[in-house]
């Protein structure tokens, strides 16, 4: 039987390939993680929300203007079983409204693959 990565290990994995790309693609530094999720003690969680996490922010953006686009969502979720909540769907929907690329990416792969194909690698 071969299990199937965590989301953690699947977005580690595309962190460390923007490791590697970064000589080739300079713009790929620009790539970060959104630490939105998680769980957390309820103050922690009352001291988070009035720092202005929101519920639902993508796990990684990178903020390249390309193909159109003022920059790149991704939403991470494992090869299989992932599901996207409502706030997570609502925020995809509201960034695409507002010019940018917004997508869900099931496994590193397929997380790797979207951000060639938007810079063109």
């Amino acid at each position: 039987m071969r299990l199937i990565p965590t989301e953690d290990r699947e977005q580690m994995t595309v962190i460390q390939w923007r490791d590697l790309m970064v000589g080739r693609c300079p713009c790929l530094r620009l790539l970060i993680h959104i630490p939105n999720g998680g769980l957390r003690s309820k103050s922690e969680a009352v001291r988070f929300k009035r720092l202005g996490v929101h519920p639902g922010v993508s796990d990684l953006f990178l903020p390249v203007a390309c193909k159109g686009y003022h920059g790149i969502w991704i939403e991470m979720k494992r090869q299989k079983g992932g599901k996207l909540s409502k706030p997570q769907k609502e925020w995809l929907e509201d960034m695409r409204a507002q010019g940018y690329k917004a997508c869900r990416a099931d496994g590193a792969e397929e997380a790797i693959g979207i951000l060639e194909n938007y810079l063109n690698l």
